[in-house]
């Protein structure tokens, strides 16, 4: 009887523990993917109207092994359908394995319509290899920014070698404050009078990769 009583308790423990565990593990990912891996639904493109027109822009933004491909020509970006606000945007980047370190691309946050020209006005975490990160206030007053910090130092260390995956977290919180992580480490943060819209990424002459991108809910 004490046996089986030792038994029941070291079951109710252990599936305690296997409980406590799953629910942390869901608690702790939170996101939702808006990229499926697939193909660009959920997602418009704007091409520069002045681009050269022998350029086809259906071969600028194709989708391989989970990931997207841009080509970076012409210059334009593609945007989530959907506006977000108070967030935490996370995803991977890399750039061909041999690519300059000017090769250039960013993310767009809290964009603003009209979308009729590159870029419009938004915030801009950098997707430039060189200064990944850096918030760029695209079409914003000095008025209407509080504060902008970026570390390049710092940026540097976190920096991988072309051709490897890194991962960007961009935080959108509803005071407008915005922080990027670049591979786990903050290296910049800015307020602005920003504070929702959707979400974009840049074609910016240079070939770049992205995959999992994926956003989570802020309480």
């Amino acid at each position: 009887m004490l046996f089986k009583s030792i038994a029941m308790r070291f079951y109710a423990l252990s599936l305690s523990i296997i409980v406590a565990g799953t629910l942390a593990a869901a608690d702790k990912d939170g996101y939702t993917p808006i990229f499926n891996g697939k193909n660009m639904e959920g997602w418009k493109f704007f091409f520069d109207p002045k681009a050269p027109k022998d350029i086809d822009t259906s071969k600028n933004c194709t989708v391989k092994d989970g990931a997207i491909i841009c080509s970076g020509k012409p210059t334009g970006f593609f945007y989530t359908e959907k506006s977000f606000t108070n967030y935490v945007l996370e995803y991977e980047w890399r750039f061909p394995a041999g690519s300059k370190p000017e090769s250039n691309s960013g993310c767009l946050v809290h964009m603003q319509e009209p979308f009729n020209k590159n870029f419009p006005r938004s915030l801009e975490p950098q997707g430039r290899y060189l200064n990944h990160g850096k918030i760029f206030t695209i079409g914003l007053g000095k008025d209407e920014v509080t504060y902008n910090k970026f570390d390049q130092e710092l940026l540097t260390k976190q920096l991988k070698p072309m051709g490897e995956w890194s991962k960007t977290e961009v935080t959108c919180q509803a005071d407008g404050v915005v922080k990027v992580k670049v591979n786990g480490v903050q290296v910049s943060e800015c307020q602005s009078v920003l504070k929702s819209g959707p979400i974009g990424f840049q074609s910016e002459q240079s070939e770049v990769h992205f995959r999992n991108i994926r956003l989570k809910q802020l309480p």
